[in-house]
Formats: structure tokens, sequence, C-alpha cells
């Protein structure tokens, strides 16, 4: 029995392996907070798909670094410094480009114009319609016609863009979208 338990808890492993296990993990932590820093982080709720997949990356490259012995330090710190380093290409090339940012990123779709809900839109977005209503209830909206637009961002957050009260101008300004959305909110 006690043998099984120390297969289960060190494996092939000696109990001194621990240390190393230490100065491995020290060493790639520091070593991936440092690249982190030099992508710029954005909380997960902010990530786009390709953020979220340098996560993905980065943390299998990490996690087998920390923890197998037969993993070298030096090269999976340059896998983990290649994923970085592609990861910041992507950003510039998304930057640089229109079409880029867009087959990336994805681009913002109106959803509800006028009161109006655009289902159409919203399955080809994957969403439902109890899904929009979910988000709108979040953002205090209670009654569609307070809607003027509201939109699915790139990042899959909604925003709402409400009718004017009283005159005054309202918080939001009209949201940054491609040429033609606009035409194409009042279609369909």
């Amino acid at each position: 029995m006690l043998e099984e338990l120390n297969r289960i808890f060190l494996g092939d492993q000696q109990l001194r392996f621990a240390w190393e296990v230490f100065l491995r993990t020290l060493i790639i932590y520091f070593y991936t907070l440092a690249l982190m820093r030099w992508l710029g982080g954005r909380t997960v709720a902010q990530l786009s798909i390709v953020e979220f997949l340098l996560v993905i990356a980065i943390g299998s490259a990490v996690g087998d670094s920390l923890f197998y012995p037969d993993v070298p330090m030096l090269p999976a710190m340059f896998a983990i410094f290649l994923v970085a380093a592609f990861n910041k290409l992507v950003d510039e090339a998304i930057l640089s480009s229109d079409l880029l940012s867009r087959i990336f990123e994805g681009r913002p779709r109106i959803v509800v114009t006028e009161g109006r809900v655009h289902g159409g839109r919203l399955r080809r977005l994957g969403m439902g319609e109890g899904e929009l209503y979910l988000k709108l209830r979040e953002k205090g909206i209670t009654d569609l016609n307070e809607i003027k637009f509201a939109i699915i961002e790139a990042n899959g957050a909604l925003s709402v863009l409400t009718r004017d009260r009283g005159g005054m101008a309202g918080l939001y300004q009209p949201p940054a979208l491609p040429p033609g959305e606009m035409a194409w909110a009042k279609k369909s």
C-alpha cells in the first residue's frame, strides 16, 4: 500500500525532484510573466479568440516544462517564446489590416434596431433570443422600444444604445461599424 501511494504521488521520481519542480516553476513562471507583460494583458472576459489560443498554447508548454523531468527547460522556454512571438506577429497583422482583423477577431453585428430583434442575425451568431434578452436585462433594459441599437461586439459583449430621453444626449456614442453596416441594419 505504501509503495502504491508513493507511485501515485511521486511516480518514478524521488522526493528530491520536488526541488527541481520548485526551481522549474520559479524560472518558467517569471519567464512567462515577462512575456505576457510584453504582449500586454487583458482579463479573460476580454480575450479575443487569438488571445485565448495564446493562453492555451502557453499553458500547455509551461505545464509540460514544470512537471516532466524529461522535458528540458530551454526547449520549453523557446517554445513559449515562439508562441508569444507568433501572437505578437498576428497582433501586428490585425492592427495593419482590416481584412485580417475581421478574420481573426470578427466584427460587431447589430442585432436590434429601433426595438426590432433581428432573429436571423442572432442565429448566424449562434445566439438565441432568450440569451439576447438575458443580456439586455443585465444591461437594465426592460422594454425593447428603449433600444435604438443593440450590438454584439466582436468579443461577444453586448453594447446597447438607447433612445435619447428628454432631449439630452445619451452616454453612448455611435459605434465604429464597418462600411455598409448601418444600411445592413435597416434591411433584415
